[in-house]
């Protein structure tokens, strides 16, 4: 019985990665319209597993049920995001004033300098490598504030971030930017310049969050468009049945 447990949560593991997926690369774009059994058919999964993962990824904001029409891939809520992003630089910015305000400078700023201060550019991180430490460093310095309340509900932003936020990084010019503005941004908190600090951050996140608005918009456009002229291959992936 535990066995048979394990190996439904397992596949639900499974299907849960493979949807993510789906939508994170826009192979799902938003609108999207499928149905359980579509999903269950292409990824040969019961229903159970397909559920339980459609629900796990409908509790992380990424799908939702339609009444008697299956699911979709829900549709990109910008204002939403530029609330979260404004929630996001709030934060930040009171992180900013509480580091430069510590008797002692936390460690982690030693440590974040030593990533985004890299000898040599050829030392820099690159693809899934440097999304993950970005998405590090401003969490670490919230975390480095000392709230654990802040540090949470800044946790559970960067979450419901994540899905657009990764794009940042599929351009070079944007990955050179984020290390410049990295260093300018710890260079300000060891100097205890917390106001210098706060705004270069602020800069930082809204031309970001500009960049990420730009591609996400095109990839979009690109997906819908490869959708119209592709009819065939989407006939052949049922998890996709257009907007």
């Amino acid at each position: 019985m535990a066995t048979n447990t394990k190996r439904k949560e397992s596949m639900a593991d499974r299907v849960y990665e493979a949807l993510k997926d789906d939508i994170f690369e826009f192979r799902l774009i938003p609108g999207d319209k499928f149905s359980e059994g579509d999903v269950g058919t292409r990824l040969h999964a019961s229903r159970t597993p397909v559920r339980e993962a459609l629900y796990r990824l409908q509790r992380e904001g990424y799908v939702e049920v339609l009444f008697r029409s299956g699911w979709q891939v829900k549709p990109f809520d910008f204002q939403q995001v530029e609330e979260l992003y404004d929630l996001r630089i709030t934060l930040e910015r009171a992180a900013m004033h509480k580091i430069c305000g510590l008797a002692e400078q936390p460690q982690a700023l030693r440590m974040l300098t030593a990533i985004w201060n890299p000898d040599h550019p050829s030392e820099r991180a690159v693809g899934s490598t440097v999304r993950a430490l970005d998405e590090s460093f401003h969490c670490d310095l919230v975390a480095a504030a000392g709230n654990r309340e802040m540090t949470q509900i800044h946790r559970e932003i960067t979450d419901r971030l994540r899905i657009i936020r990764r794009l940042d990084f599929t351009r070079v010019d944007r990955v050179d930017a984020t290390y410049v503005e990295h260093a300018a941004i710890l260079e300000a908190l060891r100097s205890s310049m917390a106001t210098e600090a706060a705004d270069r951050l602020t800069r930082h996140i809204r031309a970001s969050q500009k960049a990420v608005r730009e591609i996400t918009m095109e990839r979009i456009r690109e997906a819908a468009e490869a959708h119209r002229q592709s009819p065939v291959e989407s006939e052949q992936q049922p998890t996709s049945q257009g907007a």
